[in-house]
């Protein structure tokens, strides 16, 4: 099941209730300024928020990328403004945390204290070391430049009541939209909430960072071509990581600049390192993973897992690391199955909902389904704006494991939409499709080519057999070149394969 952002806002928010303006020395400048909590604050909210990302993200399975990529992050903190010899001593001794992240969407984040992120996505879009390391320094200079702590000093109350009310309801009363990945606000407020001039400091930092560690840093300009490509190619004016980033052809402009302001004091630039970069890419997994979890012909399977289920032609299925829902339409229902960690029968697993405060059950009752022992109830509740809700509880007890599927809508569409709840959950079995239950990923192989010729003229034949859907464009932007250029002997590519 696919990752989500959850419950990461609300450590936020919590944070932010609980702080009061810290005034502390920056890290960057040396002078004292005001933030939304104090540094240990910051610590403790990145180390309980980077829980939830480990288990709601997943952490890509691959010891030696995630050493790589954490040792390169960890040449970039050496050289930051959080080893200098004027480093305040709030700061001294704090450990960074660099993730590789199990997902094809490209992003990199941070979390205060010192957590940070990027995603295998973003990873197969780069296209050397000396990218990577442009990067992770701008990530950490959020981290240590504390933008996510300035801006809750800055616009502290209204903020927590954006996150507040983005957790509180963008689908019904479900914890914050995006968490279904419809609705982003909070993602937004959380990843994103960063000023034009606070991504410009970290862009500096990011070159500063890499060009003392002597890379070439003017490389990362070529990532945020890629991301100009990748807007225009999505019909979007910008992708996620950048929504409100400045835009990505004033960076591919400027950090150039910035790193030739780093050369002419006197730093050589000359690692790009592609070499063992695309080593490491190779056999990396490319898009997404069907062994957890994907669509065809209406049905919902799961092959690792050994499940199927189906869902109503015009629903959306998002499939998380920990849940996979079914969306309605109108996006006025939901079916929404979990993994129920706790309880070891169908009955305990539908009561520990039911006994909830606020909770009125209607009925509940023991069932089968498919050879499966099933539990089933119906249920009352209101949301905190007195929205009337109904939900549908159905438990299953499958290969030592509880899958709770819980279905709800308004009290008024309960009716409507009662027949699409059933079907989902009795529809759910053992899936036993050798074809299904043998799938495999497709996987990116990283080649250096021996002749010349156009990009195209190298792509793989019959894009369409792979499991993912994949356009000759789409490999193009992640080779950070055009479909008609030419590409020289002893050039690297990335291909995917399957």
């Amino acid at each position: 099941m696919r990752p989500i952002i959850s419950n990461i806002c609300l450590i936020l928010v919590v944070g932010l209730l609980i702080s009061a303006c810290s005034v502390q020395q920056s890290a960057i400048s040396g002078s004292k300024r005001a933030y939304g909590y104090s540094w240990d604050q910051e610590k403790q909210i990145g180390k309980d928020a980077d829980q939830q990302i480990q288990q709601q993200y997943g952490i890509y399975d691959n010891d030696e990328l995630r050493a790589y990529v954490d040792n390169i992050g960890q040449e970039m903190l050496a050289v930051s403004h959080m080893n200098r010899p004027d480093t305040p001593s709030e700061y001294e001794g704090t450990d960074f945390y660099f993730r590789v992240l199990d997902s094809p969407v490209v992003n990199a984040f941070a979390l205060p204290g010192g957590y940070i992120y990027v995603t295998r996505g973003l990873l197969s879009h780069l296209d050397n070391e000396a990218q990577l390391s442009v990067v992770l320094g701008h990530e950490i200079g959020h981290v240590i430049a504390r933008h996510a702590s300035q801006r809750a000093f800055e616009q502290q109350m209204g903020q927590i009541a954006l996150i507040g009310g983005a957790i509180g309801g963008e689908l019904l009363g479900l914890p914050g939209g995006d968490i279904l990945g419809i609705g982003s606000q909070a993602a937004q407020l959380l990843f994103l909430s960063y000023s034009r001039d606070d991504e410009r400091e970290s862009d500096r930092l990011g070159v500063e960072y890499a060009s003392l560690q002597q890379y070439k840093a003017a490389e990362g300009a070529q990532f945020f071509v890629s991301l100009e490509r990748m807007s225009k190619q999505s019909g979007q004016s910008i992708p996620d990581w950048q929504s409100t980033h400045p835009d990505p052809g004033e960076r591919a402009k400027s950090i150039p600049e910035i790193a030739e302001q780093w050369r002419a004091k006197g730093y050589e630039q000359t690692i790009e390192n592609t070499d063992q970069y695309m080593g490491m890419l190779d056999n990396m997994i490319y898009g997404e993973n069907p062994r957890e979890g994907f669509t065809r012909n209406g049905n919902f399977y799961h092959p690792e897992m050994k499940f199927q289920f189906p869902y109503p032609d015009d629903w959306q299925v998002v499939n998380q690391r920990s849940l996979v829902a079914v969306v309605s339409k109108d996006q006025d229902a939901v079916s929404i199955m979990t993994l129920d960690g706790k309880s070891t029968r169908a009955e305990a697993s539908v009561n520990e909902f039911l006994n909830q405060e606020g909770i009125t059950t209607v009925r509940k009752e023991k069932a089968e389904s498919n050879g499966l022992n099933v539990f089933r109830a119906e249920a009352t509740g209101q949301t905190e704006d007195g929205t009337q809700l109904k939900f549908y509880l159905y438990a299953i007890e499958y290969e030592g494991s509880i899958y709770r599927f819980l279905n709800y809508t308004t009290v008024e569409k309960y009716e409507a939409y009662a027949t699409s709840f059933d079907g989902i959950t009795r529809g759910f079995r053992k899936l036993i499709d050798s074809d299904i239950l043998n799938i495999q990923p497709v996987r990116l192989q990283a080649v250096k080519v021996n002749r010349t010729g156009t990009f195209q003229s190298f792509l793989p034949r019959n894009l369409e057999r792979f499991s993912i859907t994949v356009s000759p464009e789409d490999l193009a932007i992640m080779n950070q070149v055009g479909l008609d250029e030419q590409i020289n002997v002893g050039t690297w590519l990335k291909f995917p394969s399957q």
